[in-house]
């Protein structure tokens, strides 16, 4: 197979997706470290950790078979999480990608239920499906993430299925165990009815993102004029 991944830039309203980089070590540092017990069954760096992780994702990388991304967040500029394409796969001709999977992916805990899981998702979706024209589309988790499963299925992918003893299990005290993966995929077939269904869900995050700012002026608008002195006393 001679398909090398290669990832752009991939920016929508919420989230930008930029090709990993050692410049975004400080930020994902922070976000790891933001809630861990929101990882559950998810592998996720230790702060102390962080630079080593993208060494790693570079080196896969170099390889063709993976391409890393941040996740930046367009309200503050910073990385809040990452995500990567991987495991391209060939059938019918060796310079065509007809299967790719979407996975690594790990969100701060103020980045989970703001619509840039599903924004994220949404870009690398379109690429896969109507840049690089790919098939099929494959998401997979530990069997046991309840809440990973439930977010795969709240973009659109639909479960095909449990793989016994599939890969290592990436769960702290776990380490040389095999897991169970749920798998999910997405078709091109289905690619149109689940992409304005993700379009509609984004809409919905950044009016809700709107209205949410919108809320903040306001009290900030009123702290700021309780602050300010009374006005003096016309004195006769």
């Amino acid at each position: 197979m001679t398909i090398t991944l290669t990832g752009p830039v991939l920016e929508g309203t919420l989230v930008r997706l930029e090709p990993l980089e050692q410049r975004h070590a400080a930020d994902l540092a922070v976000a790891a470290e933001e809630d861990r017990g929101t990882y559950a069954y998810t592998w996720v760096p230790r702060a102390e950790e962080a630079a080593a992780y993208i060494d790693g994702q570079l080196a896969r990388a170099a390889t063709g078979r993976l391409a890393p991304y941040a996740q930046i967040s367009l309200a503050t500029g910073r990385a809040v999480g990452a995500t990567a394409f991987w495991e391209p796969r060939c059938w019918r001709d060796e310079e065509r990608l007809d299967a790719v999977e979407v996975g690594f992916t790990w969100l701060a805990r103020s980045a989970q239920g703001t619509g840039v899981n599903a924004e994220a998702k949404y870009l690398l979706f379109r690429h896969a499906f109507e840049v690089w024209e790919a098939a099929r589309v494959d998401l997979k988790t530990d069997a046991r993430n309840s809440r990973s499963r439930a977010a795969i299925e709240s973009v659109g992918a639909r479960f095909e299925g449990v793989l016994r003893n599939w890969s290592r299990s990436s769960v702290p005290g776990e380490e040389g165990r095999l897991r169970d993966s749920a798998i999910f995929s997405i078709t091109a077939e289905e690619w149109p009815e689940r992409r304005a269904a993700l379009e509609a869900r984004v809409r919905r995050a950044v009016e809700r993102t709107a209205e949410r700012t919108a809320r903040t002026d306001q009290d900030r608008s009123r702290d700021q004029e309780g602050d300010r002195p009374a006005p003096a006393t016309p004195t006769r």
